[in-house]
């Protein structure tokens, strides 16, 4: 009694068994045609970086609940919510506000792909500089019942600093901070990213400087691509893109100091060639409604996606 093949793998693989002649290049190239076929999946997907929203978000204008209704509604991925949205900032929200955002970005369809604060890590006073550390600790806590698997941090303004300062002990300064946060969010689950501010960091050897000195593999890059404001933008992107573990896309960044449209093309060739893989939050800037702007801007940055696509 015969048995019916169950698919036409399993029948290519009996008839292939059955018949020598068959070379085992093309058995290979029959089973190869019968399998799923295997298309290049583009890994990167957008999220939006809720400062876009700073003005109605701040202002009361919209509700956080609201913003990610929009961000969901217009196709992204993810959304960053940075702390500064969260009752009571800097003072840590209440748990149930905390998994009720986490409950309704869910229902919508959209990951958190992280979360962030302000900390200023250059501060010469000993125990002001403690106190930014236990921020970033507390608000590591945060990203981790949210479901955040990042925080962004900066290095620090640099503005209480006295002129002509030692920039090799400030940075040490930074370093053994960042380490201590770095190995409590290891213990939460959660990355730090050191995102580039055009602030204490200005280049791209001084970001890749900090992170080489902490030396963690729970320390990656925040790469803002519109905050390197000295030289070729798009050389430092370059040399820093293997470091992120996640992004800043803006519409515009600093050529020579002067501000022009991003080539998105152009970054989207260095997320490809820098093997990045994950979200790219686009963050809009400057005058205007960002129930406009951002739109806007999705599309664009959707649009430069295909160059990488395949």
């Amino acid at each position: 009694m015969s048995t019916i093949p169950q698919d036409r793998r399993t029948f290519l693989k009996t008839a292939a068994a059955s018949l020598p002649f068959v070379a085992s290049t093309e058995t290979s190239s029959l089973l190869d045609s019968a399998g799923p076929k295997k298309g290049k999946v583009n890994p990167i997907r957008l999220s939006c970086n809720l400062y876009s929203f700073n003005e109605p978000l701040m202002s009361g204008q919209m509700t956080l609940e609201q913003v990610l209704a929009f961000c969901a509604d217009l196709g992204f991925d993810a959304v960053d919510p940075t702390g500064y949205y969260f009752p009571n900032y800097p003072a840590l929200p209440d748990d149930n506000y905390v998994y009720q955002i986490k409950r309704k970005a869910f229902r919508l369809g959209l990951d958190i792909s992280g979360t962030g604060v302000r900390n200023d890590f250059t501060l010469p006073d000993t125990s002001r500089r403690k106190a930014e550390i236990e921020l970033v600790k507390k608000w590591t806590e945060v990203a981790a019942r949210l479901g955040a698997p990042v925080i962004r941090i900066f290095s620090g303004t640099g503005k209480e600093l006295p002129t002509g300062y030692n920039r090799d002990e400030v940075t040490t300064r930074v370093v053994d901070a960042i380490r201590e946060c770095t190995d409590y969010a290891a213990r939460q689950g959660v990355m730090i990213v050191l995102q580039n501010h055009a602030d204490f960091i200005e280049t791209a050897d001084h970001v890749l400087d900090i992170v080489r000195r902490v030396n963690s593999d729970w320390l990656a890059v925040n790469l803002d691509i519109g905050s390197f404001k000295i030289g070729d933008p798009y050389a430092q992107i370059a040399r820093v893109a293997p470091y992120a573990a996640t992004w800043q896309l803006k519409e515009n960044l600093f050529v020579n100091g002067k501000e022009v449209e991003t080539d998105l093309s152009k970054i989207m060739r260095i997320v490809h060639d820098s093997g990045y893989r994950g979200y790219l939050p686009i963050e809009t800037l400057g005058k205007g409604d960002p129930r406009q702007k951002v739109p806007v801007f999705y599309e664009r940055v959707k649009k430069a996606l295909t160059t990488i696509a395949g």
